[in-house]
Order: structure tokens, then C-alpha cells, then sequence
């Protein structure tokens, strides 16, 4: 299950640790991060700028039996 608080989290999750949740090798530094929605894969996907102001999404994964969060850049 997933709590309230972490939904909320997780719907709010500011753009250092969407940052901090990508792959090390290739890792953007994100200036700013706005949550879109849940997509039918029950990923998080969140509307990322970078700070060389591309664009892009970031889709986030959350394990709530290991309680771990992973992502990936779309």
C-alpha cells in the first residue's frame, strides 16, 4: 500500500531528488521539476527542465515492498 504521505511525497517530490533518483552515468542536473501525472504503467511522470533549459519527463517508480524509488529519463 501506499501511504498518504508517501502519495504526497511523491507527487511532490522536488527536482534534487528526481535528480538524485536517475541513473548516475548520464544524469542531467534538473533546474526545475512539475508532476504531471500517473501514467497506465503506474509510473510518476514528472515535466523536468535542466538547467541548459532542455526539456523532458522524468518517470518515476516506486517499490512500496522494498520502499525504494527508481527513475527514468522519457
Amino acid at each position: 500500500m501506499i501511504t498518504a504521505n508517501k502519495l504526497a511525497l511523491l507527487t511532490n517530490m522536488p527536482s534534487f531528488m528526481l535528480e538524485e533518483a536517475l541513473p548516475v552515468k548520464g544524469r542531467p542536473k534538473l533546474k526545475s521539476a512539475r508532476f504531471l501525472g500517473i501514467t497506465n504503467g503506474h509510473e510518476f511522470c514528472y515535466g523536468v527542465v535542466d538547467t541548459d533549459g532542455g526539456e523532458g519527463k522524468v518517470f518515476l517508480k516506486y517499490d512500496p515492498t522494498a520502499d525504494r524509488v527508481s527513475a527514468t529519463i522519457g
